[in-house]
């Protein structure tokens, strides 16, 4: 077979092939998580009144700018900008008719809407470089302390008005532009209630279908910054546990990050480790990651800064199917024969129960996009990662059941009813 055909072929795959889509800088308002119930839904809209614009949501960014003339991106181009920029954005909706921020609350949690809903950016207002990440040799950024301040300080107002004190940090996959991160994660903290802090991490992937293996390395050159984002967070704000989601090829980056992590923690005690890293969750899902490069970040140490790894798999994933074959190595994303597990690998699981690997090739609606976008397409598996997030759930909490290997976690048919029993149980407990 051609090579550039399979590569491009690879590319349309994780980049999804479905017949109506968005425009690039837009996202369609993902399917409703299954966790919404009558009752539960009734209790996210009473649970706050909403006045005004849309909340802002918080990103960081290693893209460069966009220059002023440029006709092909608005904010950040696809291009590596060499520091890690903050800032803010504010989301809205566009459609045929004006709505409201309240009516796109209640349009978000419809079970059955007849029509998509593209999600944009409306504007952006960056604060400028963190201080730690611009390079002695940089003879341009402007070096100033005051971005990082002003960032921390909307974090921790943030918090304030928040039960949750939590900082959430979602990181995208590949062929996606500035914009695609801002939008998943505004969506992803509009159905955690705006809880805690959410932040957009955006790394300079290309929105070419050829440049698979250049975003590898753009990936890959970005934990520094991620790395520097985590410490300025858990350094400078109130934040009690910083929690990582990361999708596709963004896992590559977030497994990086937290294997560094673990390397410069090494030699802390773990009072230390929890006080100066402040990660919680973990959260792998669709990962494109060699799993043998996996495996050595966790016997490296990675699970020592972390309170939890979880890491979601599919067997019905065609994208993974197609990366297996053009590396010619398993991809930690697909399922795993339980056949192929040794009695040591499952005991080495056993004895390190925060490691979660859970398989969602018995969840419902996961075959959208060749069955690799199953966290936002999924109302189970999105249900799944925000009660991880937003509640601090186990598999075993959520409703998980063991696979047959004893092992893995599976989705039983039952699924949500369990999930929200376990959700309001929550949520009455830390009722006043």
């Amino acid at each position: 077979m051609n090579y550039f055909f399979l590569l491009l072929l690879t590319g349309l795959l994780l980049s999804g092939c479905s017949g109506n889509k968005p425009l690039p800088n837009q996202i369609f308002l993902m399917p409703t998580p299954g966790l919404f119930d009558e009752e539960m839904t009734n209790q996210f809209l009473a649970g706050k009144s909403v006045s005004g614009d849309p909340p802002t949501i918080l990103y960081a960014t290693d893209r460069e700018p966009a220059a002023h003339d440029d006709k092909r991106f608005e904010f950040y181009s696809d291009q590596r900008g060499q520091v890690l920029r903050l800032g803010q954005a504010q989301i809205r909706l566009t459609h045929e008719e004006a709505v409201s921020y309240e009516e796109l609350r209640h349009i978000a949690l419809l079970k059955d809407r007849d029509e998509d809903y593209p999600l944009e950016i409306a504007e952006v207002d960056e604060f400028g470089a963190l201080q730690r990440t611009i390079s002695p040799l940089d003879e341009q950024t402007p070096v100033s302390p005051e971005p990082g301040l002003r960032f921390s300080n909307l974090i921790n107002a943030q918090l304030t008005r928040s039960k949750s004190k939590d900082v959430y940090i979602y990181v995208h996959g590949y062929k996606v532009n500035f914009e695609n991160p801002v939008l998943v994660a505004g969506e992803l903290w509009h159905f955690m209630g705006t809880q805690g802090a959410f932040i957009a991490y955006s790394w300079p992937s290309s929105f070419k279908v050829t440049d698979y293996f250049s975003d590898i390395e753009d990936a890959e050159q970005s934990a520094r910054y991620l790395r520097s984002l985590i410490l300025h967070i858990s350094q400078t704000t109130d934040a009690e546990k910083i929690h990582l989601l990361g999708y596709s090829m963004g896992t590559r980056l977030v497994a990086r990050t937290v294997a560094d992590l673990s390397l410069l923690a090494y030699g802390l005690d773990a009072g230390a480790v929890a006080d100066q890293v402040k990660l919680g969750n973990v959260i792998l899902v669709g990962s494109d990651l060699d799993r043998s490069i996996l495996a050595g970040y966790l016997l490296d140490g990675m699970l020592r800064v972390c309170d939890s790894f979880s890491l979601y798999q599919s067997a019905q994933d065609k994208t993974l199917h197609l990366s297996e074959f053009l590396y010619g190595k398993a991809r930690a994303g697909k399922a795993m024969d339980a056949a192929a597990r040794g009695d040591k690998i499952r005991q080495y699981l056993l004895d390190n129960p925060q490691i979660r690997i859970i398989d969602i090739s018995q969840a419902a609606e996961i075959e959208r996009n060749n069955g690799h976008s199953y966290f936002r397409s999924s109302p189970w598996v999105s249900s799944d990662i925000l009660a991880t997030l937003r509640f601090n759930l186990s598999p075993e909490q959520r409703g998980l059941e063991r696979g047959e290997d004893g092992v893995t976690w599976q989705f039983p048919e039952d699924y949500l009813s369990r999930l929200r029993v376990s959700v309001q149980r929550k949520i009455t407990a830390h009722q006043p």
